[in-house]
C-alpha cells in the first residue's frame, strides 16, 4: 500500500509539489530517507513538525497514513 505525504509552506517549494504518494515505510525516518537530499535535509530540521493523520508526535506509520510536514510559521 502507499502513504500520502503533504508538504506545506516552504517545504512545498523545496519538494516541487504539495502532495506525493509514496511507497509504504514503517517510520518517519525511513520515509524521509527516500526523498532527494535537499528535501530530506529540510525535513530533518528540528523546526519542522510532523503530523500523522492529523496528530503530532507519531513516528510509527501504518499503510494508508497521511503524513504532513509543517515548517515553522511566522506572522504578524
Amino acid at each position: 500500500m502507499a502513504l500520502t505525504v503533504l508538504f506545506l509552506g516552504r517545504l512545498q517549494d523545496i519538494a516541487g509539489e504539495g502532495q506525493r504518494i509514496v511507497e509504504y515505510r514503517a517510520d518517519v525516518a525511513s520515509l524521509i530517507a527516500t526523498f532527494e537530499p535537499g528535501l530530506a535535509e529540510a525535513l530533518r530540521s528540528d523546526k519542522v513538525r510532523v503530523a500523522v493523520n492529523g496528530a503530532f508526535a507519531a513516528t510509527a506509520l501504518s499503510e494508508g497514513d497521511e503524513i504532513a510536514f509543517l515548517p515553522p510559521v511566522s506572522g504578524g
